[in-house]
């Protein structure tokens, strides 16, 4: 296969743009603070020759402090070299402000005035030679530092958002396999009972696994309640072909709610949990009830048992991990949504199993 280059960053034009619009800033407060009031009018022609004659050196020669700060903070070096770098790099700075003026009264005025014009200002040259490199290198080290700590953020944002993305992708691919099992092992022990119940159960199961089929388009993926809860009927009905009546189910459904959109498989593996814990051990069986309600907060989704429960907080307490479908979703809506979904769990000895789930508007 051919080997592409990858593509070069485009250079951030913003510094030097920056950099203009501050070069063009003091340009005109020189220029003002150099202009003389006279008759009422401005002396403008004087003031922004004074201003371009005196600030033309260091404004060119500051365009080479940007790549050398980046230089320097591209380089790890210690602190004392970058120190040192840094006043000779300050006493070239100056150096190099006075040769050019130097150099630019030699031509335009003759080597008189050059000398004459050196002598004079030589030490005022050198001291705001340094100044300003100061000041070229604090705004222009900022410029880098506010870069550099962007990029950072925006790439652990980024790494952030693709863990979360995996994890997400990762958590439903333990759903459906934990899902699968446990319903062809149903359908399997209904074969040898009743071929005809067999054959209606088969055709909700092909159903199911194009639901389940459909929900692997991404992790992320949200479906409307009446769907999810046309799978939880179709599911419900294969297990109370195993179960018969020992399985009971109540409904209590907001209409309001049905077009609302959740994750795919969100109430499945709650329903699977209150049968295979709650409802298949008792010989009496018991009942599965299966709420929607709007609250001022969001979506409220409930799914509740009557079986013999357990003491939830004290399993918790002992560090006892809940089955692999619970898990899954407890670390689902605690992902997805922000961090802003709820899942609660309330059971106790003798009063069953509860899980509510809260989801954000």
């Amino acid at each position: 296969m051919p080997e592409y280059a990858s593509p070069k960053p485009r250079p951030d034009p913003r510094p030097w743009l920056a950099y203009a619009g501050l070069c063009l800033l003091c340009w005109m407060l020189y220029g003002m603070a150099g202009a003389e009031w006279q008759r009422g009018g401005w002396r403008l022609w004087e003031a922004a020759y004074e201003a371009t004659w005196n600030l033309w050196a260091p404004m060119l020669l500051g365009t080479l402090a940007y790549p050398w700060v980046r230089l320097l903070q591209r380089r790890k070096w210690p602190a004392t070299l970058r120190t040192l770098l840094h006043a000779a790099a300050a006493l070239a700075f100056a150096a190099a402000w006075q040769a050019l003026e130097f150099i630019a009264s030699w031509r335009f005025f003759g080597p008189d005035h050059a000398q004459a014009s050196f002598e004079q200002r030589v030490l005022w040259r050198a001291v705001w030679g340094v100044f300003v490199y100061g000041a070229l290198v604090l705004g222009f080290g900022g410029v880098l530092h506010a870069r550099r700590a962007q990029a950072s953020a925006l790439a652990a944002a980024q790494a952030d958002a693709a863990r979360v993305r995996a994890e997400l992708a990762a958590i439903s691919g333990k759903l459906n396999p934990h899902f699968l099992f446990n319903t062809l092992n149903s359908l399997v022990a209904l074969t040898r009972k009743d071929a005809a119940a067999a054959e209606q159960a088969l055709m909700r199961f092909a159903r199911l696994m194009r639901y389940v089929l459909d929900s692997q388009r991404g992790a992320a993926d949200r479906v409307a309640l009446a769907d999810e809860l046309e799978f939880l009927r179709d599911y419900l009905a294969l297990e109370g072909l195993r179960l018969g009546s020992r399985l009971r189910v109540e409904w209590q459904l907001d209409p309001a709610t049905l077009d609302d959109e959740i994750p795919p498989l969100t109430l499945q593996p709650l329903v699977e949990n209150s049968i295979v814990h709650g409802i298949a051990p008792r010989v009496g069986g018991g009942t599965v009830r299966i709420e929607s309600e709007r609250l001022p907060a969001g979506l409220a989704l409930r799914v509740a048992d009557d079986g013999a429960g357990c003491d939830w907080a004290a399993q918790q307490a002992k560090g006892a991990r809940p089955g692999v479908g619970l898990s899954a979703l407890i670390r689902r809506f605690e992902l997805d949504y922000g961090g802003r979904a709820r899942l609660a769990v309330h059971s106790a000895p003798g009063a069953g199993f509860r899980v509510e789930i809260l989801i954000p508007n």
